[in-house]
């Protein structure tokens, strides 16, 4: 440590260096810097066994499970330390779409799809259900002293209920389309709610009177959240802005401008009371700083579809997000020194350090690499659709694509000379024809001969001639119907994909890949 610091209590930002990483804090340790508290390092991604939409996600109070509720009606409860799965359970008959706990960590309120809300112990044991709605019910929220909690639903209403007797006191009505989000003020009397009718109304709960309304977004609100001071009201809409209001002088404070699409989720951090994540329907997740216009991070490529629900770690050190994808994802604070632009699960850093420049590639699944032959898009029936080139050692084209003479001309001899090498190829086997024996196709049919080890027409069965089904060849093109086709020997494995059966019952193909050794017939 340098003679001019004392104490590690001097450093009040971390230094941008791996080998400080001993001295990382939590977030709440640098109250001053909420740059310390982005958390754009992706950690995991965890899914169920039955895949479908993650639409609300929820930590538990002391930050040990995540639950997770999805359009089956199911709670996943994922480790907070591991984030490995847990438990899962059946909790409603159709989507869950809302879930909160109590401010004293005792309850969690669900509701779904179907308008129906259910009490939760702590310990996922359920105590009640009734229905709240009559349609869908989007959000809920309890007030600061957990006696009530407010449900908004597709029905155009907001409601007031007894918590503990489970009773409805009011509905508020005033909103001319459905209500999308629904929060109450950490400190105060007050419900803030956003709507398809492209407003955001602040409520008195105890006389159910709308208080004021607020014209800020073009299209419909779809989250909304009021920060911890209790001063600012973050909203997300349709629109593709992310607003926020002050309601000391009720006026727009700031918009952030950044998502390519509309803004699904919203969340403020739990320490940094500067700091806000927000989910766009493009599958980004961008971070916000009060003061700033551009985005203080983010990542473009989180999911591949909607967020639907934000949700940070009571201690601010990780960040979850639930989506469309059917994935849950969670993410972390990089290290000193690495940097924040990081994408998602592409490569891209890593592969300029490699220096391969071109990474098109990496969006096609189905590209696979030959060694010595270059990038072959694989086809659909096994074999190459290559692009004239030249073969090393054979001065000539592959088959079939001009450049030289076919492969299987060359190499019509007994010796199996290869041409330009001087010298002969692994002598047949005796007894071995050129063609397969009678019968050899599972049929007593006089066939035609099959492809040679290295003839133009292989892939597991014969070129031209219906018959017994001989050694794969190199090009590995598709033959026509043979009563059964024989495995391939590929000059770098076995075949690859189904070998199409004839006029036999039996239809066996080659399959091995193009790394693997001999194929093998598989049976389907």
């Amino acid at each position: 440590m340098p003679p001019y610091i004392k104490n590690k209590r001097d450093l009040p930002f971390l230094r941008p260096d791996p080998n400080f990483i001993v001295d990382l804090l939590p977030p709440s340790a640098y109250t001053s810097n909420p740059m310390n508290a982005v958390t754009t390092k992706f950690v995991h991604t965890s899914t169920n066994k039955n895949r479908c939409p993650v639409n609300v996600i929820r930590w538990t109070p002391e930050g040990r499970r995540l639950v997770t509720g999805s359009s089956s009606g199911e709670f996943t409860l994922w480790n907070g330390l591991t984030f490995n799965f847990e438990t899962i359970l059946q909790a409603h008959d159709t989507a869950v779409r809302a879930m909160k706990w109590s401010h004293n960590d005792d309850w969690m309120v669900t509701a779904d799809h179907n308008g129906f809300i259910k009490y939760w112990q702590s310990n996922m044991n359920p105590l009640k259900v009734f229905q709240g709605h009559k349609e869908a019910i989007r959000d809920l929220s309890f007030s600061p002293s957990d006696a009530r909690f407010a449900t908004c639903s597709d029905d155009g209403t907001i409601k007031i209920w007894n918590f503990h007797e489970g009773i409805e006191e009011r509905t508020l009505t005033g909103h001319g389309w459905d209500v999308k989000c629904v929060d109450w003020h950490p400190q105060k009397s007050l419900l803030a709610s956003g709507s398809k009718d492209n407003l955001v109304k602040l409520w008195d709960p105890k006389s159910g009177r709308n208080l004021t309304t607020l014209h800020g977004h073009k299209n419909t609100i779809l989250g909304l959240q009021w920060n911890k001071n209790g001063n600012w009201l973050a909203t997300a809409a349709r629109d593709q802005l992310v607003k926020i209001y002050d309601i000391r002088m009720m006026k727009d404070l700031q918009t952030f401008r950044g998502h390519k699409k509309e803004v699904c989720s919203v969340a403020w951090h739990p320490q940094h009371e500067s700091l806000l994540a927000t989910g766009g329907s493009e599958g980004s997740i961008m971070f916000w700083t009060m003061g700033q216009s551009e985005p203080t991070g983010g990542m473009e490529n989180a999911h591949d579809s909607n967020v639907w629900s934000l949700d940070w770690h009571p201690v601010g050190h990780i960040l979850v997000s639930g989506s469309n994808d059917h994935t849950t994802r969670f993410w972390t604070r990089n290290r000193p020194g690495e940097s924040m632009q990081d994408k998602f699960n592409v490569g891209i850093q890593m592969a300029a350090e490699m220096g391969l420049t071109d990474t098109g590639a990496a969006e096609d699944d189905n590209i696979e690499y030959v060694p010595g032959l270059g990038n072959h898009n694989l086809g659909v029936g096994g074999g190459f659709d290559m692009s004239p080139m030249s073969i090393p050692g054979l001065g000539g084209g592959p088959p079939g694509l001009g450049g030289g003479p076919p492969m299987g001309s060359m190499l019509d001899n007994q010796s199996g000379a290869l041409p330009g090498l001087g010298m002969g190829g692994p002598p047949r086997p005796n007894g071995m024809q050129q063609g397969p024996p009678n019968g050899f196709g599972g049929m007593q049919r006089q066939g035609g001969p099959g492809g040679p080890p290295f003839g133009q027409h292989g892939g597991g069965g014969p070129g031209q001639w219906q018959g017994g089904g001989g050694p794969g060849g190199h090009d590995r093109r598709q033959g026509n119907w043979g009563d059964n086709n024989g495995p391939g020997h590929h000059f770098d494995g076995g075949g690859r994909g189904r070998g199409r059966g004839g006029f036999n019952q039996d239809r066996r193909g080659g399959r091995g890949g193009f790394r693997g050794g001999f194929g093998r017939g598989q049976q389907y």
